[in-house]
């Protein structure tokens, strides 16, 4: 495939190096979902905090029949906690005693906090314990790829569920898997999530055998 970066920080170095490794030609380009879409180039949007103007992204796309995969975090292994911390919402749910709680860490370079994969999980969380709030600590420091633990804690005991990330490889491997879903899918318009749509299709596989 060829490959275009939207911006060339450190997860787009990282997965630079994995793309090029696996054969791809990838090009640095300065754009966004208005120049993808016009061009007719599928994008895979990994970026956070544009939530808020999801609603004229998703115009440009319907407009433009073009076809993006976004999410906050591209690590199977994350997509996976995810599903694993739902399931844990709903087991815990309407059980009181057992109050969640997140906490993050990345590297001291790292800009958003909470990240986005934390903010993810407060989601499912508050859909999945039906609470009003679920509280999330946030630590910036060194070199810490990334850490999430999703907690329930009561008076005699505490579930703790962790992701740790070991290095950035996962996430590229995760932006690379999903350039070639939406690849082969060229021509099929739409926004994608890469925690569903994407991860789905993945798993399919693994859940039939």
């Amino acid at each position: 495939m060829k490959l275009a970066l939207l911006g060339h920080g450190r997860m787009a170095r990282a997965f630079e190096a994995h793309a090029t490794a696996a054969g791809h030609e990838v090009g640095a380009v300065l754009a966004h979902v208005e120049a993808c879409a016009a061009a007719q180039v599928p994008l895979v949007e990994g970026t956070t905090g544009w939530q808020a103007q999801e609603a004229a992204v998703r115009q440009v796309v319907a407009e433009r029949h073009a076809a993006v995969v976004y999410g906050a975090n591209f690590s199977i292994g994350v997509n996976v906690f995810y599903r694993i911390v739902t399931r844990a919402a709903e087991l815990l749910r309407g059980l009181d005693a057992y109050a969640p709680f997140i906490e993050e860490a990345h590297h001291a370079m790292k800009r958003d906090a909470p990240s986005g994969t934390a903010l993810v999980l407060k989601d499912i969380l508050l859909r999945g314990s039906g609470r009003g709030d679920v509280p999330v600590a946030t630590t910036r420091a060194g070199h810490i790829p990334g850490t999430h633990r999703v907690g329930f804690d009561s008076a005699g005991d505490q579930i703790l569920l962790t992701h740790t990330a070991r290095s950035r490889d996962t996430f590229a491997a995760g932006a690379l898997l999903a350039a070639h879903w939406i690849a082969a899918r060229r021509g099929r318009a739409g926004m994608y999530a890469f925690t569903t749509d994407v991860l789905d299709d993945v798993l399919a596989p693994c859940q039939r055998t």
